[in-house]
């Protein structure tokens, strides 16, 4: 712990990455599909419950608030200042502007993460999820933006969303108008529905946002699965070939980053990793992320695997599992400032787990209160 804190000075630690997560109860909003938690249908089921079994929530009569209590408890168990970006998440949306429940997994609507934001606003910070598909998704940019929110998100491969989409530039527009961040999932995704969609999560489709003048941070890095070379076509390349091919490009410099949440994972090893360590110039433009719950999911990570890959030493694993036990947000801050690359020992840069201050604008003026005047509700 001394050395995970050590080197950080006074300045918040920041979280770019973490989900609230609801089954509607309390009146939320939030909503899960009803199928995905039918043992019908066994495989999403069963992610869907383990997903939710992470959250450490034991009865579901008031999952909404007893999964907040548990995150915020969490959060207070840093023994220094911490600040969480909390990720809405949008419906799966058809072609033609209407919703697709039936592939829509998780819904968290915009409303519940800025409520929560006001709520405990020196803890969160409010990340909004827009559809760009929505009839409606320049108003409800606006209506955000103008209450202080600058941050989105996206889960392309999971809500059908085509990043490279032409009919998307006036969304980008609008992001640039507001200045506001873009945080989009990149590579693989295996913990909701995806089916059919994964090239949606290939790293060179958000040249366009990049293009539009759109800052954007690329969730994990792109650290799983395969997508098509759009340079080379016909082509096949890892997605974190062509994310390092991305972060590469010196006209993104300023503009593209990335966020190392489920890099330590063990489905993700051992190169996404490695490199991030052994590349300084890389880090220069990562932020931290958990990518809360799923730290919780124990069979996520190996400590075994991460000591044989030699980034982590023998002598840390029992400490990591004690503070596992203990807190499983604090045992995944710890673990990456501990990990290090194997013949040089560098560990990854303390600038990663602050803020970044090309992230740090100043919000659009807000023609209601700010979400900073809200009560802390400590």
């Amino acid at each position: 712990m001394a050395r995970a804190f050590a080197d950080l000075g006074d300045a918040p630690l920041v979280d770019y990455h973490a989900h609230l997560v609801g089954t509607g109860a309390d009146g939320t909003g939030a909503a899960i599909n009803g199928a995905k938690t039918s043992w019908w249908h066994p495989i999403e089921s069963t992610k869907a419950r383990v997903f939710l079994s992470a959250s450490g929530v034991q009865k579901e009569d008031h999952f909404d608030a007893d999964y907040l209590a548990r995150f915020v408890q969490l959060a207070r168990g840093f023994p220094r200042p911490l600040k969480i970006h909390l990720l809405a998440l949008d419906h799966n949306y058809n072609d033609d502007g209407t919703i697709n429940t039936e592939k829509t997994d998780f819904y968290m609507p915009n409303e519940r993460v800025v409520a929560v934001a006001r709520q405990y606003p020196g803890l969160f910070v409010p990340v909004i999820s827009v559809h760009p598909h929505r009839p409606d998704a320049l108003a409800e940019l606006d209506k955000w933006a103008a209450q202080g929110v600058r941050n989105i998100k996206w889960l392309p491969n999971a809500q059908n969303i085509d990043p490279a989409n032409p009919r998307h530039d006036a969304f980008y527009r609008k992001l640039r108008e507001r200045q506001m961040v873009l945080l989009a999932h990149v590579g693989a995704e295996g913990a909701v529905e995806a089916a059919g969609a994964q090239e949606l999560g290939n790293p060179l489709r958000l040249r366009r946002a990049l293009e539009a003048g759109v800052t954007v941070i690329m969730a994990h890095c792109a650290s799983r699965g395969q997508s098509a070379d759009l340079d080379r076509p016909g082509a096949q390349a890892d997605n974190f070939e062509l994310f390092l091919r991305m972060m590469d490009e010196p006209r993104y410099r300023g503009q593209l980053f990335a966020d190392i949440s489920a890099m330590a994972q063990w489905n993700r090893l051992p190169k996404p990793l490695l490199t991030v360590l052994q590349r300084p110039d890389l880090q220069a433009r990562l932020v931290n992320g958990s990518d809360y719950p799923m730290p919780a999911i124990n069979c996520t990570i190996s400590l075994r695997a991460l000591t044989k890959l030699g980034v982590l030493d023998a002598a840390d694993r029992a400490p990591l599992k004690e503070i596992y036990q203990r807190n499983p947000l604090l045992f995944d801050f710890v673990l990456k400032r501990v990990v290090h690359e194997p013949k040089t020992g560098a560990r990854l840069a303390r600038e990663i787990f602050l803020q970044k201050p090309q992230l740090a604008g100043a919000p659009t003026s807000a023609t209601t209160p700010p979400l900073e005047r809200k009560g802390d509700g400590s």
